[in-house]
């Protein structure tokens, strides 16, 4: 069949259609992307956003199934609505969340531990001793850029 004869049966203008249809020209994302961006705080800033908009919407549907569930008294009016809570409840403890990660991804950098403790070294005994006795004199520099060449697979001669 044909778009014009399914038209024909349901009772549809197809320019009215055409009209109602969303395409992607006009879809714009609510909030403005640059390629790259990865500023933590514009990215909490509308994660915050959205969360709140979520907890009203969800307090606004609580508010009307609870009306609906007093006039009615029908239980399960009553189970919708305290699914409803149960749900803005979790979205609020999901906007908590996210401000124990916010304070935590702006103290990692402070927290880093720069020491190191274990280190592996790969090799024999004697090249461990060798290097541990080792001054540092310009030939012995020389003698560890032309090891260092070597283990990296650039070995000069």
């Amino acid at each position: 069949m044909n778009d014009e004869k399914i038209n024909d049966i349901l009772g549809l203008d197809p320019s009215e259609n055409e009209k109602s249809m969303v395409t992607t020209e006009s879809f714009k994302p609510p909030v403005e992307r640059k390629e790259g961006d990865k500023d933590i705080d514009v990215d909490y800033d509308y994660s915050r956003d959205s969360y709140y908009n979520l907890i009203e919407k969800g307090n606004e549907a609580i508010q009307g199934i609870l009306d609906i569930a007093k006039e009615g008294q029908h239980p399960r009016a009553y189970e919708v609505a305290g699914q409803l809570i149960g749900q803005v409840g979790q979205t609020v403890d999901k906007l908590q969340d996210l401000q124990k990660k916010l304070k935590d991804l702006k103290e990692l950098p402070k927290s880093a531990d720069t020491k190191i403790q274990n280190a592996l070294f790969v090799g024999s005994t004697a090249e461990l001793q060798k290097m541990l006795n080792r001054k540092e004199t310009p030939e012995a520099r020389n003698e560890k850029a032309i090891e260092n060449e070597i283990i990296e697979g650039k070995e000069t001669k």
